[in-house]
């Protein structure tokens, strides 16, 4: 049998690119690239290659079995086939269907002289490794019932070509069936469903090769959705004549009921660099809680009318903590009418499910999957489209909380975040994201920089942290991690 791995570890992100195109978008590159005098077996060539390159790095030679659809990543198969047989590799090739004449995956299939295999499950059984070239990122409906029954048989390790057959590039949801890859190569650029849920996972360690694509294709797509990556945004630099007036004033609503939310938002502003952080207390008793607390945190019991009053107080953070009678939706207008950037979070996002539109002006949101349902309805398999819906419909740039957060601008931008650790999944961690976003807002960021930048430190520091993270532990996680970047 063979086909023992060798070292397989997930690789890390890559920084570039950052462009995410979809399906559509790769298909126009492709014509670009056609009409620019790149032939497609050239690129079909270079992507084969890549494939048996990748391959041959992590893997020992085993006998090998490459599933072959019948267009261009079928071509892209036999291509890495060739080349694996070449290099002295045991290889079989299993076509579902044979190519259309006259194309280029034609061409590919025919300077494929080793041995063919029958298309079925006692073939994939006796095989060391599985090459999956069936289908590509553009599949938009449910792989047949046989193709599924084929690659459920698979129990050795699988490598993709662009995406695990069945899985959607566009949206990363799975059309009935997709396996489980060991490693998936992709070309030019990744699409969204290798770096959304489940998708993400499907791919195993994705390998992104240049195939001798110019990155002038890009240019006639303009492409809107990227990976969250620091050559995106620029974090406020602190000058030397910087003072806590310039490095912006954020008020923060703390609720009576719980405010260890609205302290750990707080917390996260001050280390992540707001010059002046005040937590606006609804009652005596509660101000005095509070202001025996962390020293230099600033409290007011004044009126919220005299708050908003100030105009130096610019950035405000309503949420975290906030039950229905403190989070109110007359509360939260009053914020917006006044002219302040807003960041609403978890408390001030239930005072509006009933009705979305109070929160229409507000700066950034930050929704997780159940507040987003609440707001908005269920976003169903295309997560991109929905969250841009929803900024669109506010004119605020919309967090989609999660494991892929979602940030999306009112103009239709959207950027995927791939960095956060499962141990984000404890109680606290979103108050620190939304007091990291609204202290960089108060700095000058843009809403949707600033949002961008807030989940990517929010996924750094969590990643950095001890065993047992906690909220408490990502303050000065996250200063660290600003502290690393700029360094």
């Amino acid at each position: 049998m063979g086909g023992a791995q060798i070292g397989y570890k997930p690789s890390m992100p890559r920084p570039y690119p950052t462009e995410l195109l979809t399906p559509a978008e790769m298909a126009r590159a492709d014509a670009a690239a056609l009409a620019a005098g790149m032939p497609t077996e050239t690129l079909m060539e270079a992507a084969g290659r890549a494939v048996a390159r990748a391959i041959r790095a992590r893997f020992r030679p085993c006998r090998t079995i490459v599933l072959a659809g019948p267009g261009n990543n079928g071509g892209d198969g036999y291509v890495a086939a060739r080349y694996l047989e070449q290099a002295g590799w045991p290889v079989a090739v299993a076509a579902l269907a044979p190519p259309s004449p006259g194309t280029a995956a034609a061409a590919a299939a025919a300077r494929w002289h080793g041995p063919m295999a029958a298309f079925n499950e006692a073939e994939v059984a006796r095989a060391g490794l599985v090459v999956d070239a069936l289908f590509g990122a553009g599949l938009t409906r449910p792989l047949a019932p046989e193709v599924s029954q084929m690659l459920r048989a698979v129990r050795a390790p699988l490598v993709a070509v662009d995406v695990p057959s069945g899985l959607d590039g566009a949206t990363g949801q799975v059309l009935g069936f997709a396996p489980q890859a060991a490693l998936t190569i992709s070309f030019f650029r990744l699409k969204p469903g290798h770096v959304l849920l489940p998708g993400r996972a499907l791919c195993g360690e994705t390998v992104l090769a240049n195939i001798g694509l110019p990155d002038g294709v890009l240019q006639g797509i303009a492409p809107r959705c990227w990976r969250n990556h620091p050559s995106l945004w620029a974090l406020p630099s602190l000058g030397v004549s910087a003072h806590k007036y310039t490095r912006g004033h954020l008020t923060i609503l703390a609720g009576a009921t719980m405010p260890g939310a609205a302290r750990l938002a707080a917390a996260a502003a001050r280390r992540l660099g707001a010059g002046l952080v005040t937590l606006h207390a609804e009652n005596l008793d509660l101000a005095a809680m509070l202001r025996a607390d962390a020293p230099g945190q600033l409290v007011s019991d004044a009126t919220l009318e005299a708050l908003l009053a100030d105009a130096r107080r610019k950035v405000w953070l309503a949420g975290p903590g906030l039950l229905p009678h403190e989070a109110t939706g007359a509360a939260i207008r009053s914020l917006i009418e006044a002219g302040k950037i807003l960041v609403a979070d978890a408390g001030a996002l239930m005072a509006a499910a009933e009705a979305p539109d109070l929160l229409r002006g507000a700066a950034v949101i930050t929704p997780h999957a159940g507040e987003f349902d609440r707001l908005f309805g269920t976003p169903g398999a295309d997560r991109l489209s929905a969250t841009r819906i929803a900024a669109a419909r506010l004119g605020a740039v919309v967090v989609l909380k999660g494991p892929d957060s979602i940030i999306a601008a009112p103009d239709g931008r959207v950027i995927i975040n791939d960095n956060a650790p499962p141990c984000l999944a404890t109680a606290g961690t979103g108050d620190i994201l939304a007091g990291a976003i609204a202290a960089l807002l108060a700095q000058g960021m843009a809403p949707f920089e600033a949002a961008a930048a807030g989940v990517w430190l929010h996924g750094a520091a969590a990643a950095s942290g001890p065993p047992g993270l906690i909220a408490e532990d990502l303050p000065a996680l996250i200063a660290k991690a600003r502290h690393d970047l700029s360094s």
